[in-house]
């Protein structure tokens, strides 16, 4: 260059990404976390609260898209990003100012090392931080370069795979997965019918086994291996609420498949 100097390389850019559908209780504080970032691009499901309406308040980039399930919704949302990384959030969660610091620092160094970073994340509920009783650090692939990465996963468990080194973020994603009680038992009424329906899709038999024996692991990992005991009750709580999500997702697996035996013995007869 005539000055002598070398040009410093430009600044990573970030777009971020969130689906939602009446999330007025929660999507403010989302969105507010994610000014920072180059481009926020909102999809949602048609929301018949104040969702969009708040929505517009930090981004113009809302775009109106029937659910096709979580995967499907969230790979729409990245296909309409335009900058170099994207960031996936969900609208319960927030990026708190200490990994925002972590992103930028991150990608300002190993920006063109790696392809994604696994994101921790924390889950607030019941008036605690849960480091304990199994729902933390939770890794997954938060942030991603746009052009090497593909959704993969079944509902209501997606995830992100990329193509290329991934390496780990310390800091973690706030989570304020549930309002209440009755929000958490709602929310996992939901989600086993949605699992329960994939894992027949994808023919899995049902099993006696599988409703015995996982949920009493999954209460064992959560209360003593995970050690949900130091919480006290709601400890006690969050591990049997995870055990009722294991065999709830194979009871209805068994329901399943009890209706289709039905319906072939109509069809036959």
């Amino acid at each position: 260059m005539d000055d002598g100097q070398i040009r410093s390389a430009p600044k990573p850019s970030v777009s971020a990404i969130v689906v939602c559908y009446n999330e007025e209780e929660n999507i403010g504080r989302c969105l507010r976390s994610l000014q920072w970032c180059d481009e926020i691009v909102v999809v949602d499901s048609f929301s018949i609260d104040r969702t969009v309406e708040i929505c517009r308040q930090f981004t113009n980039i809302i775009i109106q898209r029937k659910w096709a399930g979580y995967g499907d919704q969230k790979a729409f949302a990245h296909s309409k990003t335009t900058k170099d990384w994207v960031l996936m959030i969900d609208a319960d969660e927030e990026v708190p100012p200490e990994l925002q610091k972590e992103i930028r620092e991150q990608l300002a160094v190993s920006g063109t090392l790696c392809s994604g970073f696994l994101v921790p994340r924390l889950v607030f509920y019941l008036d605690r931080w849960w480091r304990r009783g199994g729902w933390y650090p939770d890794y997954a692939i938060r942030l991603f370069r746009r052009d090497r990465a593909r959704w993969a996963g079944t509902d209501p468990h997606d995830k992100i795979v990329v193509n290329g080194p991934v390496r780990r973020l310390r800091n973690p994603l706030h989570h304020f997965s549930y309002r209440d009680i009755d929000d958490h038992i709602q929310r996992i009424n939901r989600y086993t019918s949605i699992s329960s329906e994939e894992l027949r899709k994808q023919g899995q038999p049902w099993r006696l086994s599988d409703a015995l024996l996982r949920p009493a692991f999954r209460f064992f990992r959560c209360y003593f291996l995970k050690r949900g005991f130091m919480e006290g009750f709601p400890g006690f709580h969050v591990a049997v609420t995870a055990a009722m999500y294991v065999f709830l997702k194979y009871a209805k697996l068994w329901e399943l498949e009890l209706k289709e035996k039905k319906e072939v013995g109509r069809k036959r007869s």
